[in-house]
């Protein structure tokens, strides 16, 4: 069976998600064609010798319609011949897109593929794609109250792991210093491609990124997701998810070269990691952003791994709520999770994370020379993948 290897991570710096963001002039199509075109340069590849592009994107209106893939596909002077789609599987999209990429080299169905996500929140507002939706007959029947936002997910778990405030605050603080100190070390700039954002200099650095940022001054912040409908209808509920501990809105894209081993040595090329298991489940979709927990627990079975086994941990951080009851109900070593800041600090381009995270876990075990590590997002709904990579 061929082995699905990962030649090349690239991103772009994560710039915040609304008007007057360092990447807000930048279209999303244009924003994640660069990236497209660079993993060709540094490869030395032709687009003709691409099968397929795999793109996640959540919300596919207005600047992000059409096909986003297919478009991203196109503006990167991509041969027409070369073919694309766009993946929803909300927060975790675009690590989707790099499982069917990784699972069609293994199938035989791909020699090379791009993963790529891509998500521009300033121009395309989060949740623009619902805009007029209805909830059907079957799941009001099945959900008679109502399901929740992902905010008021945070706080449920947050008070069913029975979180503090300052817990939470002091975990979003440790990403933000995490990030700061990555980003002094250098350890991000062989991932990270600048950006021409219009008549600006170029865009080298996460904007998301607040060196600064301690306990004390996330404290003033007031809870985000509180409204007085809500607070009747949780009374229970301390209300303690604020914007400090939440992951913030971001424009950024991300992309990943995957191929058969067979095919790297062929054109001589040297894989960094190579696919080991994966996993997906669905999980309770009131609670919401849980399912990085029965996803981890699936992939382990699977992989004939232990936790003590895996060298990193990247759990996407929506919340400061969602890892802390993963690595509490895993007992995970917290020196492993996140260990170069995550998303509260880096920013969470909701299309594009599941590559950035990725490329970010890469990176990781080649820096520290570990071995196994591991990928795990929410998703809204109630859903969650994971992922297993072993560096080579």
């Amino acid at each position: 069976m061929p082995q699905a290897v990962i030649v090349d991570v690239v991103r772009t710096p994560s710039g915040r998600g609304k008007p007057g963001g360092a990447l807000s002039a930048v279209h999303p199509v244009d924003l994640v064609a660069g990236m497209l075109t660079a993993l060709l340069d540094r490869s030395g590849l032709e687009s003709r010798q691409i099968d397929d592009v795999l793109m996640g994107c959540v919300s596919q209106i207005g600047d992000q319609s059409l096909n986003v893939a297919r478009q991203a596909v196109l503006a990167a002077g991509f041969d027409e011949t070369v073919p694309a789609a766009t993946i929803d599987r909300q927060c975790g999209s675009s690590q989707q897109a790099a499982h069917f990429a990784a699972q069609g080299v293994i199938a035989g169905a791909y020699d090379i593929v791009i993963a790529a996500g891509v998500e521009s929140m300033s121009r395309v507002p989060l949740g623009s794609s619902a805009h007029g939706g209805t909830v059907s007959d079957g799941v009001a029947r099945r959900y008679p109250d109502g399901l929740v936002n992902q905010g008021v997910s945070a706080e449920l778990i947050a008070q069913r792991w029975g979180f503090s405030r300052e817990e939470l605050d002091a975990f979003s603080a440790e990403s933000h210093r995490r990030a700061a100190d990555a980003w002094t070390r250098g350890a991000f700039d062989s991932q990270v491609l600048p950006v021409l954002a219009g008549a600006a200099d170029a865009v080298a650095f996460d904007e998301t990124v607040r060196a600064g940022t301690t306990v004390e001054s996330l404290s003033g912040l007031k809870p985000a997701f509180r409204t007085d409908a809500l607070a009747a209808r949780f009374p229970d509920l301390d209300w303690r998810i604020t914007a400090g501990n939440s992951s913030p809105l971001t424009d950024a894209a991300s992309a990943v070269l995957i191929m058969s081993e067979e095919k790297a040595a062929e054109l001589g090329l040297t894989p960094r990691a190579r696919f080991h298991s994966f996993a997906v489940v669905g999980d309770d979709p009131m609670m919401m952003l849980t399912g990085p927990i029965p996803a981890t627990k699936r992939i382990l079975e699977r992989s004939g791994l232990g936790l003590d086994d895996l060298d990193a941990y990247e759990v996407n951080e929506a919340f400061a709520s969602v890892p802390l009851a993963w690595q509490r109900e895993l007992g995970a070593d917290p020196a492993k999770l996140n260990g170069w800041g995550g998303a509260i600090a880096l920013g969470h381009a909701v299309g594009a994370s599941g590559t950035r995270l990725l490329g970010t876990l890469v990176a990781q075990l080649e820096a520290s020379g570990g071995r196994y590590g591991l990928q795990a997002m929410c998703e809204g709904g109630g859903m969650a993948n994971a992922t297993i990579i072993e560096r080579l």
